[in-house]
């Protein structure tokens, strides 16, 4: 399936909750739709369902305009995150539902449940209850419902928030395996960056019921197109005046343009560990944080807090020990554009041996 949204706005009251958001998803491509609660995604999603209906905009499933048409006709499927299975049927009268609706023969009914069944690692469950399924059980029971009648289109709102940690994260494993092997367009609403990171093709970036970027995970991360995008993806600092960091100009810290530094933008370490310690500055650790396969140092330059990694093959560091510092790059950004500016020493002492 192609999908086609053109200049899609809603309003709910007084509050413009989707402002012209524009945007096309390949067949087969599975699409994260990610930012801050309150941003649209959900309402997005639900006027793809067509379980709202936009107040102005388009919206084309393979070439057809299906504005006016009703949920039951657009061939969608819907995964809640709340599950909505039927309390009182089984995980086979379950899946079996809309099929049933649809008045297929019970041979087929049987024959595409068991399919599905198989698929969604559920063989064996298909006369439990919903209270007798784990929470990573019944979502994939509700996946399987929503797949049940071959939709052409899969959409999840935030499928694996009340799943526990260890199990959203086994599930969104099998989710993309999932959409692989059956080939469905799907659009999948959440505001875990890490979980759209891993799953999405695309991402869609959604702040103030506005579409800030769309791209692959790389691309976003290492291209923001915007500040919001810059200061949403990923662990940063924001700095006003860069140019009190060792290696960057007075001209890139003009009023009006910030820098945002990422992690692996900052190296921290000894004196040694450094090829060209004139391009570094004394800094101090503040704080360390463990996250099992390395580091988070929050170390002190002059005026700025900054954040970075260390891998855990290197000597370890402590609160308060004075360390050497490099920033190699920042991203650069004002309210028209954006752009990248390396450690002007660190380029000229590279120079040297070229």
């Amino acid at each position: 399936m192609h999908l086609e949204v053109r200049n899609l706005d809603k309003h709910f009251g007084q509050f413009h909750a989707v402002q012209d958001v524009s945007f096309n998803v390949q067949k087969g491509h599975l699409i994260g739709l990610l930012g801050p609660s309150g941003g649209g995604k959900t309402s997005i999603l639900r006027m793809l369902a067509g379980l709202e209906s936009p107040d102005s905009g388009d919206i084309i499933f393979h070439g057809q305009k299906v504005n006016q048409l009703p949920p039951q006709e657009r061939e969608i499927g819907f995964v809640f995150q709340n599950y909505a299975l039927f309390k009182h049927m089984t995980v086979f009268d379950n899946i079996a539902f809309g099929l049933t609706v649809k008045k297929m023969k019970k041979p087929a009914i049987k024959e595409r449940v068991q399919e599905l069944v198989e698929l969604t690692g559920l063989a064996g469950f298909e006369h439990r209850y919903p209270h007798q399924l784990s929470g990573g059980q019944r979502q994939r029971v509700a996946f399987a419902r929503a797949l049940a009648p071959e939709p052409q289109l899969l959409l999840l709102d935030e499928p694996f928030a009340a799943i526990d940690a260890k199990i959203r994260q086994e599930l969104r494993t099998w989710l993309r395996e999932l959409i692989e092997r059956v080939g469905i367009t799907s659009i999948f609403v959440t505001h875990d960056q890490d979980e759209a990171i891993e799953v999405a093709d695309e991402i869609m970036i959604i702040n103030g019921g506005r579409l800030e970027q769309k791209g692959t995970p790389w691309d976003i991360y290492k291209q923001p197109s915007t500040p919001f995008v810059a200061s949403f993806i990923g662990e940063s600092t924001i700095v006003d005046e860069v140019s009190l960091l060792k290696g960057f100009d007075h001209e890139q810290s003009h009023p009006g343009i910030h820098a945002l530094i990422r992690p692996e933008y900052i190296e921290v370490g000894h004196a040694s560990e450094f090829p060209f310690l004139s391009a570094t500055e004394k800094g101090t650790v503040k704080h360390l944080h463990f996250r099992g396969s390395q580091w988070l140092v929050e170390v002190q330059v002059g005026q700025h807090s900054l954040i970075t990694y260390r891998s855990l093959e290197k000597e370890t560091l402590e609160i308060g020990q004075s360390v050497h510092v490099m920033v190699h790059r920042a991203y650069l950004f004002n309210d028209q554009e954006s752009w990248i500016a390396e450690n002007r020493l660190k380029q000229d002492t590279l120079s040297m041996f070229i």
